[in-house]
């Protein structure tokens, strides 16, 4: 590494690089306890310090998509022998986004970001989730029509959302609700049993050319697309009532 000092602290995240140069200027920027002047580089080693503190390197983000097979469960709980943690063996330490049932399949974000996890599960930020799911007897007219309109599960009704057949026993759904085990329930209320659950899309990232259980990094431009549709979150909120806003 060698790279001027202003860089090296604007790529800290401590500020950007021409508010490193007023620090600069002002003789709050020491490199090894020496006052630093503009035009300085830091080498590797170095210890870069404002006002007497040491700045630390910025964690890289990590943003990645799973498809999770079943049996994997997606908790950070290392005692749970199927946690996703375990299963993915990734160096560094990251987290899923919400969570899939330990039965269900498909699409799951993790990352290492604490503050793009809650704005993508805040309710109120309506992401779309979209699932194909094959029920245990043939689906219906009727049965599509209630899905479509709103189950009454856990006490509410839940709200209307995109269902169409794709099958004789299975169908598409569209999901910007994240009640707990929410579609399982909805069929249950319904007299039907969930065979399969696989979460095939979140928001602008599908399950395209991801067998299951493997993984791949966000491309450069769904980071760019998600930041801006979460652009308008707020880092806390609350979750009217949702608390599991990327849940199936």
């Amino acid at each position: 590494m060698d790279i001027s000092v202003n860089k090296y602290i604007s790529d800290t995240g401590f500020c950007s690089r021409r508010e490193a140069d007023k620090y600069i200027e002002q003789g709050r920027v020491t490199i090894n306890d020496n006052i630093a002047s503009k035009g300085n580089r830091v080498k590797t080693g170095d210890v870069v310090e404002v006002d007497g503190e040491p700045l630390k390197k910025k964690k890289a983000t990590i943003y990645m998509a799973l498809n999770k097979p079943k049996g994997i469960t997606c908790t950070t709980d290392t005692k749970d022998k199927s946690n996703i943690i375990d299963y993915l063996n990734y160096s560094s330490r990251i987290f899923p986004i919400g969570r899939l049932d330990k039965l269900s399949e498909g699409l799951i974000f993790l990352t290492n970001d604490g503050d793009i996890v809650n704005k993508i599960l805040r309710a109120g930020n309506q992401h779309e989730k979209e699932y194909i799911v094959t029920v245990d007897k043939p689906v219906n007219l009727e049965f599509i029509k209630a899905m479509r309109n709103g189950v009454k599960i856990m006490g509410v009704v839940t709200q209307k959302c995109f269902v169409q057949q794709e099958g004789t026993n299975r169908f598409r759904i569209i999901l910007t609700q994240g009640l707990n085990r929410q579609i399982r329930r909805m069929c249950e209320a319904l007299g039907y049993n969930v065979e399969a659950l696989r979460r095939t899309r979140i928001m602008n990232i599908t399950l395209k050319d991801l067998p299951p259980g493997k993984w791949r990094y966000f491309t450069k431009e769904e980071i760019n697309t998600i930041s801006a549709m979460v652009a308008n979150s707020s880092k806390t909120g609350n979750n009217a009532g949702n608390t599991e806003g990327m849940d199936e």
